[in-house]
């Protein structure tokens, strides 16, 4: 076989892996440009590019305090979004899988509505539900926490469907039969089981209200997030502390990740 066949061999057998490798680098390059330029020193605000080495963003990230004060904004409202969320939506997840109930079926469809529908569509339908209801003067953080928590309802309740629907009842079953009660088996077998849904529903709900902007921007008033921050500031220039808040959270979902893939090998080992 001669060389060229035997790398064109080579390249069929590996080309999957090959496209898979290119798609991902993909992904990560706006990434690695973030983290670059969290350590740039531009000559002018008006041109993004690299320019020097500095580390004074990292050291002072709150030189414009209004960003700072956006970035917090946008922290608490995910926070309290996140926790209602997946609260709520984890109680209206056990009643889907596990109850009969009369409207069942349109139950399961409503859920699925806010998360087909355009966030333009989803934004105005609830400013005019606040100016309705009396509220249009006071848009702000209290209407941007209520948006939030309505959108991200839907993903919390279809992450956690999907982690009941694939748990086996019998060990439910063997815990009662064990003289377990309710309370206890649902302590000690079935909040273990669906937690990790419940985690991912979570998590998935603050990035979704972190990052969140045309629905914010129509329901917040005179209240700034750190989304409306970044799209204001773009038009005279982005300073880089905002790249610096981009690194910070991308490296925190990475330890996050890391962490649970380390605790659950952790755990099958001591199960092994």
């Amino acid at each position: 076989m001669s060389p060229l066949q035997r790398m064109g061999r080579w390249v069929g057998q590996h080309l999957v892996l090959m496209g898979g490798l290119l798609v991902i680098v993909y992904m990560f390059v706006p990434i690695f440009v973030v983290v670059l330029m969290s350590f740039n020193k531009p000559k002018s605000k008006l041109i993004y590019r690299f320019d020097s080495f500095t580390l004074q963003n990292w050291l002072h990230p709150c030189t414009d305090q209004s960003m700072c004060s956006a970035l917090s904004r946008s922290i608490q409202i995910g926070l309290l979004a996140t926790v209602v969320a997946t609260v709520l939506g984890t109680l209206m997840a056990f009643a889907l899988v596990r109850h009969r109930f009369e409207g069942r079926a349109v139950a399961n469809l409503l859920v699925f509505l806010p998360m087909a529908s355009p966030e333009i569509v989803m934004g105005s339908s609830l400013l005019a539900l606040f100016v309705a209801a009396g509220f249009g003067g006071q848009l702000g953080f209290w209407t941007i926490l209520i948006a939030h928590i309505m959108f991200c309802l839907s993903f919390v309740v279809v992450t956690v469907r999907a982690r009941l629907a694939g748990l086996d009842n019998n060990l439910e079953q063997a815990a009662m039969d064990l003289y377990a009660t309710e309370a206890q088996t649902f302590r000690r077998v079935t909040l273990p089981l669906v937690f990790p849904g419940i985690l991912g529903a979570a998590l998935l709900s603050f990035s979704l209200s972190f990052d969140d902007f045309i629905i914010t921007n129509l329901n917040a008033g005179n209240t700034t997030t750190f989304p409306m921050y970044v799209w204001g500031v773009a038009q005279r220039g982005v300073p880089m502390q905002v790249n610096v808040v981009g690194t910070v959270m991308f490296l925190v979902s990475i330890a996050i990740v890391v962490g649970a893939e380390l605790n659950r090998r952790r755990q099958e080992k001591a199960l092994a």
